[in-house]
């Protein structure tokens, strides 16, 4: 037997043909007079984002080293009309999601985060592993950082390193989502939906790295893989346009991050937690 609880709610359009209204969490006098199933949806915002502390390992010849809580930010890019620009809508840190309503209020999607993570220069960790006077293929120099290291802590310094996804911490994911409108204005096309859901994606990043001077803005590469969770707002100003606020978080794990531009030798790996928020304008039709 089906209550009241999960059943979903039959309505009738204007034809007399019935309507399945998935069942919401809240409690609405108005329902919508329309169902989503079958819908498609495109939206394109922008994001800001905050990460945990990561420890980072290098490993390549002569040096096999892990640098302890590393502290990271993202890049924020001043905006302005020009990013109006078709060819400069990807500067900024964005999202784009293409989805599929396989419901009334649940839909599956996939989508490209396009977030970034620039390590703190300087700044002072703790340090373990070894690096040898010379590193890497053909040798690059360590100077003063050579030595064998069990918990020191050390100032790290843009002669030392550089560190960043800026091109970017890419996490090309597929969601699941659901939603539950809280509210539904009396014209029954405008209404506030809570939108929730989980994902799995691969981490793409194009990394940015000078180690001991020597590296490059390495090319895009499948570097790891991520899981997520999210919870937001979807405001519909008609049955079509909507705007919407989501507050995501995920944790990844990188293994092959490249960084000298020397990926038959030279790898860094590591695991970052973040929270994202983004903001998008979007289309259901």
């Amino acid at each position: 037997m089906i209550t009241e609880n999960t059943k979903a709610q039959d309505n009738s359009d204007q034809s007399g043909q019935t309507l399945h209204i998935g069942k919401s969490l809240f409690s609405n006098e108005i329902k919508r007079n329309f169902s989503r199933k079958g819908d498609f949806y495109v939206h394109w915002g922008y994001n800001h984002s905050w990460y945990g502390k990561s420890d980072i390992n290098f490993k390549g010849p002569g040096y096999d080293f892990t640098l302890k809580d590393v502290v990271a930010h993202d890049r924020q890019s001043k905006m302005g009309w020009e990013y109006l620009d078709p060819g400069k809508l990807s500067i900024p840190q964005y999202n784009l999601r293409v989805g599929y309503f396989i419901s009334d209020n649940y839909s599956i999607s996939i989508g490209w985060d396009h977030m970034k993570y620039v390590m703190d220069i300087p700044q002072r960790v703790s340090i373990t592993g070894y690096i040898d006077p010379e590193i890497s293929t053909p040798g690059i120099p360590t100077g003063d950082y050579a030595g064998t290291y069990n918990g020191e802590m050390i100032d790290v310094k843009a002669d030392m390193l550089t560190f960043e996804h800026t091109d970017g911490f890419n996490y090309a994911n597929i969601e699941v989502e659901r939603y539950d409108d809280i509210w539904v204005a009396p014209s029954q096309k405008t209404s506030l939906t809570l939108e929730t859901g989980l994902g799995v994606g691969l981490i793409v990043p194009r990394t940015d790295v000078r180690l001991f001077g020597v590296g490059q803005n390495n090319y895009f590469n499948v570097a790891g893989y991520g899981v997520s969770a999210k919870a937001g707002l979807k405001f519909y100003l008609t049955k079509g346009w909507y705007i919407q606020n989501t507050t995501k978080v995920g944790t990844t794990k990188l293994t092959r991050i490249h960084t000298t531009g020397r990926n038959d030798y030279d790898k860094a790996r590591q695991n970052i937690n973040y929270i994202e928020n983004f903001f998008a304008v979007g289309f259901q039709f």
